[in-house]
């Protein structure tokens, strides 16, 4: 039994009986001590209740209790340890992980334990099949769990729980997999509430949850490219700040960062309203700070891609040609990986003498010294010789 403990120990998809879980972690108990109100607890987990979180009410029963005692149950140990010592052998069963999903999705809404179910749920789904995920789906899994997140946005009086809960129900979302024939479920999760929840995990959450919040949202505009492109432009102007601020956070969380940064080529790619949307959150001056900072090619090479989509609008080229290091950082990187075009920076602003509409840009002649020619290239010999003069 000792053996079965340590290579099995609280067993997601373990079939056991529903007196033997916690009903606080919904684990099977291995020290259960009962309180005055008779329902039997793991003692670690009633201990937190009543100590740390200073709570003087039954969890299960949400009944006011007067003494904090806790009895050993002996009885309720042994016929557990006698259990384990007959299923030792045992194999969890697509239908064993049937039941604990069942389990887990009926209790969902009342009990106060949600956080600690979520991790259940995610571990059901990490460790289940194809057929437990679809199990999960059809189960109206997935609304409930943006039911969980659309919460994070109603005021409430305790937004840190609020807040872990929501990230938890993100976390065990990402393993669910949809594609472009599940109308249902996109439908769902690019609701503006839904992508609202998500980007404010992508502006406050945890790495893991900023990680697959960005996943999501690359998940969503690779199975419906169209309707993102609609979504990503009605979301705003925060948006796409958050997404460059993850761009730029390459040290605190590599993967969301070069998540973000896929997705945000992905997005301006198709969308000249999203560069717009884009250019307003600062994304050109965030991109070309990042220049200097970044070693690896790959992301060096995708950061001057998104600048130069990003120059293809007015105010784009507008606030690449007003930040004094813009120029010389895409020329220093362009040399750096031997783009062959060493002056590519001097090109951006020469090439861009004109906007499609026949103004400069953002219609600032006095920047652009007019629309005649030689206006965009007189505007780069000013900059470069500024920069010549604070050298």
């Amino acid at each position: 039994m000792e053996k079965f403990m340590k290579s099995n120990p609280g067993d997601p998809s373990m079939d056991f009986p529903q007196h033997f879980r916690c009903p606080i972690s919904m684990e099977l108990m291995k020290d259960p001590v009962t309180i005055s109100t008779g329902v039997s607890y793991e003692r670690r987990n009633i201990e937190k209740w009543f100590h740390v979180y200073k709570r003087r009410t039954c969890p299960a029963t949400m009944q006011s209790i007067e003494t904090l005692e806790m009895t050993p149950n002996h009885t309720l140990k042994r016929v557990i340890d006698a259990w384990l010592d007959s299923r030792a052998d045992h194999k969890p069963s697509s239908s064993a992980k049937h039941d604990e999903l069942e389990m887990i999705l009926g209790t969902m809404d009342s009990t106060p334990f949600k956080v600690s179910s979520l991790r259940k749920l995610r571990s059901v789904l990490e460790t289940g099949d194809d057929h437990v995920k679809e199990d999960f789906r059809k189960s109206g899994g997935v609304e409930l769990l943006v039911r969980i997140m659309l919460q994070i946005s109603v005021e409430n009086h305790d937004f840190v729980s609020t807040f872990s809960t929501c990230e938890e129900a993100l976390l065990v979302l990402h393993q669910v997999p949809f594609s472009a024939d599940d109308e249902e479920i996109l439908q769902l999760l690019m609701r503006p509430d839904c992508m609202r929840s998500m980007a404010i995990m992508l502006q406050r959450g945890s790495s893991e949850a900023r990680f697959c919040a960005i996943s999501m949202f690359q998940k969503m505009a690779r199975a419906d490219a169209h309707r993102w492109k609609s979504v990503a432009q009605d979301h705003g102007i925060d948006f796409f700040k958050s997404l460059t601020e993850t761009v730029s956070d390459d040290q605190i969380c590599a993967k969301a960062s070069s998540s973000a940064l896929n997705l945000l080529t992905e997005t301006l790619e198709s969308s000249k309203k999203s560069r717009l949307k884009a250019v307003q959150a600062g994304a050109v001056c965030t991109l070309i700070e990042l220049l200097p900072e970044s070693s690896n090619r790959s992301r060096c090479e995708k950061i001057m891609q998104l600048i130069k989509l990003l120059c293809e609008c007015p105010d784009g080229r507008l606030a690449f040609i007003e930040h004094g290091l813009g120029i010389a950082a895409v020329e220093e990187n362009a040399e750096r990986l031997e783009c062959g075009n060493q002056n590519w920076g001097e090109d951006l602003v020469v090439g861009f003498e004109f906007s499609p509409d026949g103004e400069g840009p953002g219609g600032n002649a006095g920047l652009w010294g007019g629309a005649e020619a030689g206006g965009a290239d007189e505007c780069w010999r000013r900059r470069r010789g500024a920069g010549d003069h604070q050298g």
